[in-house]
């Protein structure tokens, strides 16, 4: 049976340890490498087929995202477009777009977050099919007390999540992207806001976990979690794709070529939009679409 899976894209917030950055665009717009950062996770639920996304940000940044992204057509995709007029956490977006998920399974992906592995891109494949309960993901970090921490048993059975604890229990960082069922608005709604006053993600998953619904998989060792969130980390995914480009000759995260790979486009219809525009992530089309 194939699931209709949503996806939601959040890219709100202020991006304050990017400013000064950040002072007139989202962090979210901001170049990592040759690409604007959405693109990435953007790719990523492209990559899994999802075709319906859910963009979320501030009312001062809405429409740049717009001017960037369209209505989706462009790529074969359809976009909508909600504001999140405070951060309230990121378990308020289930809320914000419950009219936009009517009653269907979903993939929340910070806009932050870049995800990178052929083996990752088919363990979160699998988690598409699924539509039983919750599907997160770890990764191993040194500096956890920054993340939503998972326990784990010594059989990799979860035994618990805490948010950005003083005392990690484990090196394991919950990951920027979230699978959910078809209950995941009304467990929303019955959140109460943390002592930061925010609608906590850990809350909700913990939620499943009570209810025995909860699958937290191990980010495979030959996939890679970039968080391009301060100034330091962004240059070093930069570096990354760059360097990643550079070895393999082929763009990472290109939502035109990930389109034209799928059918989702037809090459006549990239032609079209790239006109006579010349510039290198054009020109990597270009030699794409050669017959």
């Amino acid at each position: 049976m194939k699931i209709n899976r949503k996806g939601i894209i959040l890219a709100g917030g202020s991006g304050s340890r990017l400013y000064p950055s950040t002072k007139a665009i989202s962090k979210q717009l901001v170049p990592v490498y040759d690409k604007p950062m959405i693109y990435y996770p953007l790719c990523t639920l492209m990559e899994m087929n999802i075709k319906e996304i859910c963009i979320i940000s501030t009312p001062e940044h809405i429409g740049l995202f717009e001017k960037l992204l369209g209505d989706g057509s462009e790529f074969g995709l359809s976009f909508t477009y909600i504001v999140q007029r405070k951060p309230n956490g990121l378990a308020e977006s289930f809320l914000l777009a419950e009219d936009f998920l009517d009653g269907s399974a979903c993939c929340l992906i910070l806009g932050d977050n870049i995800f990178i592995g052929e083996s990752f891109i088919d363990k979160i494949s699998e988690a598409v099919q699924c539509n039983l309960g919750s599907s997160i993901f770890a990764y191993k970090v040194r500096d956890s007390e920054r993340f939503g921490v998972v326990e784990f048993n010594d059989d990799y059975k979860v035994i618990s999540i805490e948010e950005k604890p003083k005392n990690p229990k484990s090196n394991y960082a919950v990951t920027g992207i979230y699978f959910y069922d078809q209950d995941v608005v009304e467990y929303a709604k019955s959140l109460k806001p943390s002592p930061r006053g925010e609608l906590e993600i850990t809350d909700l998953n913990n939620i499943y976990l009570k209810k025995g619904n909860l699958s937290v998989e191990i980010i495979p060792e030959d996939s890679y979690w970039l968080d391009a969130g301060t100034p330091k980390s962004l240059m070093e995914a930069s570096n990354f794709i760059y360097e990643l480009e550079q070895n393999k000759s082929k763009k990472i995260s290109c939502p035109e070529e990930i389109s034209i790979k799928k059918e989702w486009i037809l090459p006549d219809e990239l032609l079209k939009k790239i006109g006579k525009t010349e510039n290198e992530y054009n020109k990597y089309l270009y030699k794409k679409l050669k017959p």
